[in-house]
């Protein structure tokens, strides 16, 4: 009898245990609503750890300064991403996991994911060297984690309606388009041919593409999207080496024409698509104002990589590798590796897109758009 007692004593407490689980994770998710990102290397967590591709950041030194001594994640930074800064701002308990990572199962998913790929572009051949997870391809990817979550969620409500409240509450993040300029239409590479028409039908070309994966998105319940434009390209360490150190103009060129087009899509996508909330990070407009004044900041040098491959003004061409000399004060630095930021200056634009004007963040900012 004392057995059978026992028995349902802990049967009872496994039942509670598992109801206080679930509450936990409903009043997460109220508080602190999912986030899925979509983009490139600057905000992989990890997925190219996963795939067959020359583009892996899952080596020391990357990750030296990542978080609690764990070392390479496959993020391309000396630490966090701009994404997992925001999370930790928010309140977030676990950074958002990769898409591809083995434990991105179950309950999980409802906090969000990241499909991000270090090599990707809008555009399908963007990156095709590396063997990248192409934006098209992280939409498929999101489409299955969708289905998952319209099987699965249920709130005192349908099934479909739960997911629909689940997605339409979730911030969508995307960061995309710099590899289109910097390995597609500007790439230095002799076996990788350039684009033979004028930058002007080349933007077109990405903006096309562009619309038709944010209007699936949408298609898909996303309402809430930020997208973050091109930085100035043209002044990251590896365009400064191949240019006697100095900031390569025509790709920075490029950027603002295709940025400018970016807004007007946004602007157009907001009149036409109900009830969505799409907001335009201007990320070209931080970084500038940034590199212009870099000292007040704190930083000492904005011109090289910190993670040093090769000597002298070429030490910005090459990614990082077991070998490479690593500067010892990172927060000094602007740039990381050949063209990825410090985990310091992640925190000074994760802070922009948050709490930015509307210089940095138009019509809203991160912060107002999570509790939009």
């Amino acid at each position: 009898m004392a057995a059978y007692t026992n028995f349902h004593v802990l049967l009872h407490v496994a039942s509670f245990a598992s109801l206080l689980l679930t509450s936990c994770l409903a009043l997460e998710l109220e508080t602190v609503p999912a986030t899925f990102v979509f983009g490139d290397s600057l905000v992989d967590a990890g997925n190219n750890n996963y795939i067959r591709t020359i583009a892996k950041a899952n080596f020391r030194p990357y990750g030296i300064d990542f978080p609690g001594g764990v070392g390479s994640t496959g993020r391309f930074y000396n630490g966090r991403t701009i994404v997992d800064i925001i999370g930790e701002e928010m309140g977030l308990k676990d950074y958002i996991p990769p898409y591809l990572a083995p434990t991105t199962v179950g309950d999980v998913v409802l906090r969000g994911v990241n499909y991000a790929s270090g090599g990707a572009g809008i555009l399908n051949d963007t990156g095709a060297i590396y063997g990248p997870i192409t934006m098209d391809v992280q939409l498929d990817n999101f489409a299955s984690t969708r289905d998952y979550i319209i099987s699965t969620v249920n709130m005192n409500d349908s099934s479909m309606a739960s997911s629909k409240n689940l997605l339409g509450k979730a911030v969508f993040f995307i960061l995309m388009g710099s590899n289109d300029f910097i390995v597609n239409y500007f790439s230095p590479v002799p076996s990788i041919p350039r684009m033979t028409i004028s930058p002007e039908m080349f933007v077109d070309l990405m903006v096309s593409r562009f619309r038709s994966q944010l209007t699936r998105l949408y298609e898909m319940d996303a309402r809430k999207i930020v997208v973050a434009n091109v930085g100035p390209v043209g002044c990251i360490p590896f365009e400064r080496a191949l240019n006697g150190g100095s900031c390569r103009d025509s790709m920075n060129n490029a950027a603002l024409l295709f940025n400018k087009k970016l807004k007007s899509l946004i602007m157009e996508l907001n009149s036409n698509l109900v009830q969505s909330k799409f907001v335009y990070a201007d990320v070209y407009n931080m970084f500038s104002h940034f590199l212009d004044n870099y000292q007040s900041y704190g930083f000492e040098n904005y011109t090289t990589s910190c993670c040093k491959t090769l000597p002298g003004q070429f030490r910005g061409l090459l990614p990082c590798n077991p070998i490479s000399e690593v500067c010892s004060n990172r927060s000094k630095y602007v740039f990381w590796d050949e063209a990825h930021p410090t985990d310091a200056v992640n925190v000074i634009f994760a802070k922009k897109l948050l709490d930015g004007d509307s210089k940095d963040m138009y019509p809203m900012n991160l912060r107002q758009l999570y509790h939009a």
